[in-house]
């Protein structure tokens, strides 16, 4: 699932091409807006709020979608061959004289009122890359459920929006315990949750640039290849600070890893887990 980093610089790349100037296409191949038609309309701004995209058009109304798993925007210049998918996966079309922004696989996207954006976004908690970023906040929603597993709740977007399952991981190789451990368990947890939150502010904002093109995060500050990250996808590699192999498992149906040196608390062999 795309992370907070990525759904950012898809909208940079949705804004870049398409606000400022009249529609040209507009095409939704969604039967319940199959007829809208918005051709002529400005599209104002694209804004991200955790990983859902807010495109703002002219006229009061909004277009919502979220990539989750699989979905993907992508920017043409005009004549260019389109390229993300076949022709039965493309879910929306919007160009303007400039640009075409093409949206494969979408498995969310809805016309509403701009008014009513908050049905959509409203539950999400402060958004890490967002002007309403709080980590005092963040940190007491994820100490308001302290029996919870840290990764379950890291991941849950309504007490930060932006995390995924990459961040999670390397989150909680950074605070030294295992993503099973409970919120509440954690050593002093008003004191350490609000640095872990500001953590992960930072890893997702120094990952939003150019240094992303190839698609691979930085979390580890090495620009060796295969050392960009300490845990996530390394199953069975040498951790990158003690050389212990690192292990993965399931949590709430997505892979975990973890140091089992590194970083302490309950596993899933662990009856306390």
């Amino acid at each position: 699932m795309p992370e907070g980093d990525s759904v950012h610089r898809a909208a940079a790349r949705l804004h870049a091409a398409l606000a400022g100037s009249p529609l040209t296409v507009f095409d939704l191949r969604v039967p319940r807006f199959a007829t809208a038609d918005l051709t002529g309309r400005t599209t104002l701004d694209v804004t991200p709020r955790g990983k859902h995209l807010l495109a703002r058009i002219e006229g009061g109304l909004t277009l919502h979608s979220h990539l989750r798993m699989d979905g993907a925007w992508h920017v043409f210049a005009p004549g260019r061959p389109w390229h993300g998918g076949p022709v039965h996966e493309i879910r929306a079309v919007l160009a303007t004289a400039h640009a075409t922004a093409v949206g494969y696989r979408l498995p969310v996207l809805e016309l509403l009122r701009t008014r009513d954006e908050d049905r959509v976004v409203g539950h999400l908690g402060p958004d890490l890359l967002g002007p309403d970023w709080d980590p005092a906040r963040a940190a007491a929603n994820l100490l308001a459920d302290p029996g919870r597993p840290l990764g379950e709740a890291l991941l849950d977007q309504r007490n930060l929006a932006g995390i995924g399952n990459i961040y999670k991981a390397e989150l909680c190789f950074l605070a030294q315990v295992t993503p099973w451990t409970p919120v509440g368990a954690l050593p002093d947890p008003p004191t350490t949750l609000p640095r872990l939150a500001s953590a992960a502010q930072r890893l997702l904002a120094a990952n939003i640039g150019d240094s992303d093109r190839s698609g691979r995060r930085n979390t580890t500050g090495s620009r060796r290849p295969g050392r960009e990250l300490f845990v996530y996808g390394r199953a069975r590699r040498p951790c990158l600070r003690c050389g212990t192999p690192v292990r993965e498992a399931p949590q709430d149906d997505r892979p975990t890893y973890w140091c089992p040196r590194c970083q302490t608390g309950p596993t899933p062999n662990d009856p306390a887990a």
